[in-house]
């Protein structure tokens, strides 16, 4: 009688160009490596070549979240497991070596010895489209930050005369509108009183120009996270960018997590065991998602100024015997518990919304 055909365990290791795959049968034999672009035919290409050697089990990504995101994207629309696989331990580079098979064939043993078991993110919804509004809009206000500071350092030096003429302004917001409407003649350029005229009026049009970008933006991003994930939003502290930064970090398939304690320890909000011997402590996630844990001590922060049910939890946690930041951490952990599962119902019912 023929063998029926093995299962196949894939590994990818995903660069700008091209990816390196490599399949394995279920004992651990390499079957084959391959070398695909990184184009839409490349990725089919991939799952023709992994297929060829029997029914896909599972592929292990590395960088699917980055260069991979594209060949994950496929790889899930053809009806494959895809797991999100992390760059292999120093260590073990130190004694394989590196290059881009021995890194694709990593990836795969950790999928099939089960040590990476976590789907990769589906970016194929609307909260990718959240994570890219979310990186424009914050990236025009790093800017527009930045060119405020140059404003107010430029205005430490600039001609008395000018730094008199904008003190009837008290802020630096004020003080770029009337920059904004300067005059430089710019034919005098050679004259410092000019040259500060024109690099204000710049500094100050630019401003002016990231202020309108990131509003707009803003503006989108008000619609697209009150459509997924309008119980979330309806929480105390729960702005618009909060809740867009733990749906990103969370992503659109939520399920992958399995459990809040997973969404708490990806989000650096839950404990590390640090116990040896016979010393028995936690010690904090100094990992994780800093974005996400940021949001997350926000929302703490907004709700110890305007919740008596929070500040009665603080205070029983400090009469307990705990400091106030200790508190504050254990109150993080209780709103992680809270708003997963809030997002997790939101993202449920998302189909029923869009």
């Amino acid at each position: 009688m023929p063998e029926p055909p093995q299962a196949v365990i894939g590994g990818i290791d995903c660069r700008t160009d091209f990816h390196v795959a490599v399949a394995l049968d279920p004992l651990g034999r390499v079957l084959g490596a391959e070398s695909f672009p990184a184009t839409s035919e490349g990725c089919r290409w991939t799952h023709g070549w992994l297929s060829s050697f029997g029914p896909i089990a599972a592929v292990g990504v590395e960088s699917a979240g980055s260069y991979g995101a594209a060949l994950a994207r496929s790889l899930t629309q053809q009806g494959c497991r895809v797991i999100e696989v992390n760059q292999p331990h120093p260590h073990t580079r130190a004694r394989r070596g590196k290059d881009d098979a021995i890194d694709a064939e990593a990836a795969a043993r950790k999928v099939l010895s089960g040590e990476a078991t976590a789907a990769a993110k589906d970016t194929s919804g609307i909260v990718e489209a959240i994570r890219q509004l979310s990186i424009a809009r914050n990236s025009a206000v790093k800017a527009r930050t930045a060119a405020l500071c140059q404003l107010g350092d430029l205005l430490v030096t600039a001609p008395a005369a000018l730094r008199e003429q904008l003190d009837t302004r008290r802020t630096l917001e004020g003080k770029a509108a009337v920059c904004a409407r300067l005059r430089p003649h710019t034919g005098r350029l050679a004259d410092p009183a000019q040259a500060a005229k024109a690099a204000l009026r710049s500094l100050a049009q630019r401003i002016n120009q990231l202020g309108a970008e990131a509003a707009d933006l803003e503006g989108h991003l008000d619609k697209l996270v009150a459509v997924a994930a309008p119980a979330t939003l309806s929480r105390l502290g729960c702005g618009t960018h909060h809740t867009a930064t733990l749906l990103v970090a969370a992503g659109e398939n939520i399920d992958r997590l399995g459990s809040e304690a997973s969404f708490a320890h990806l989000c650096a909000a839950a404990p590390v065991p640090a116990s040896s011997g016979r010393t028995s402590r936690h010690r904090l996630n100094f990992s994780g998602n800093r974005d996400a844990n940021r949001a997350l001590y926000m929302i703490a922060i907004v709700r110890l100024r305007y919740c008596e049910r929070t500040r009665t939890y603080l205070n029983r946690r400090v009469a307990e015997g705990k400091t106030k930041k200790e508190a504050i951490r254990c109150l993080k952990r209780f709103i992680a518990r809270e708003l997963y599962r809030t997002l997790r119902a939101d993202l449920a019912t998302l189909t029923t919304r869009t």
